[in-house]
């Protein structure tokens, strides 16, 4: 016969009752159907577990949270957090989303143990603060990935690194749900949150501005198809930058080539002058970066270096 089970003591008086065990497969929710919350929605999906509700606010929303949520009910922030979620994934942009946290906290629709995490790759745990005093368990988890809210973004997700900031108590949650997103942790500390994104938006965001850039200067040289002209030589040097550091640098600058890069602002000046400025911050810095890893020797990065300061006749005139 077995034993009959001893009563577990009662929490003492205005203790909170700790969080009862995370379920293998979570019911989740999803705020925001952008093209970061419908594509992690639909990852988690595949993943085996359950997504209950999602918003959807605009018609370009609604036709994702279609495409990739199919059958999923659209409902208000307020009623997906009420929606018996274990996990309610926050994915909206940077600047609503300490509105939307503190205003699903103070309607009472976030519950003790439930999981609350967003998708911004600025914030840490401090946004989520007021889920927390709710009794709510906060988790930052980025994916380090551009994204276009399509079905083909689900499979880029293999591989691709996740920014990472937990309570340590949740860790092993968090591991567990990047790993069934088919990724890899980076833990980040809350302090480092925003010069992770930083790096991530420079490396990123700034590549897409650069290379667009140089297209339609080509367009301007007379080139027709700059997608092509560009492609072989972007991806080499993409290549090269991941695998060999500063030892990629190649071109006039990593050589003090003053008088290339002199002809180069001048024409610049004269075509697309708005594109003057960001190629001598680029310039600047890559001469510093050659400099550095012994690329260029000081001595001829003399005239390079007064180039880039303002010592050009030509354009001055």
């Amino acid at each position: 016969m077995s034993a009959t089970p001893r009563p577990r003591p009662a929490a003492p008086h205005g203790a909170a009752a700790p969080p009862a065990a995370t379920p293998r497969f979570l019911t989740a929710g999803v705020v925001g159907s952008g093209r970061v919350g419908a594509v992690l929605g639909a990852a988690l999906v595949a993943a085996g577990h359950r997504v209950v509700a999602a918003t959807a606010g605009s018609g370009a929303s609604q036709a994702r949270a279609a495409l990739l949520l199919p059958g999923v009910p659209r409902r208000s922030a307020d009623a997906v957090a009420r929606a018996g979620t274990d996990l309610l994934l926050l994915a909206v942009p940077d600047d609503a989303l300490a509105g939307v946290v503190a205003a699903l906290a103070g309607s009472g629709a976030l519950r003790p143990g439930q999981v609350v995490a967003h998708t911004s790759g600025a914030h840490g745990l401090a946004v989520l603060a007021p889920a927390a005093a709710a009794g709510a368990r906060p988790l930052a988890l980025h994916p380090a990935m551009t994204f276009t809210g399509t079905p083909d973004d689900l499979a880029r997700l293999a591989g691709i690194s996740y920014g990472v900031t937990a309570p340590a108590e949740l860790r092993p949650l968090a591991a567990r749900l990047v790993a069934d997103l088919g990724g890899v942790p980076e833990w980040v500390g809350e302090a480092d949150r925003p010069l992770y994104h930083a790096a991530l938006a420079h490396g990123a965001n700034h590549l897409v501005t650069l290379v667009n850039e140089a297209a339609d200067r080509l367009r301007d040289a007379g080139v027709t198809q700059p997608e092509k002209v560009l492609a072989p030589l972007l991806r080499a040097a993409l290549e090269n930058a991941l695998r060999l550091g500063d030892d990629a640098l190649t071109g006039p600058v990593s050589r003090g080539d003053a008088g290339t890069v002199e002809r180069h602002l001048v024409r610049l000046a004269a075509t697309a002058p708005e594109s003057v400025a960001p190629y001598l911050a680029l310039a600047r810095r890559t001469a510093d970066r050659a400099i550095a890893a012994g690329r260029l020797r000081p001595v001829d990065a003399e005239s390079l270096l007064g180039v880039l300061a303002g010592d050009r006749r030509e354009v001055a005139a």
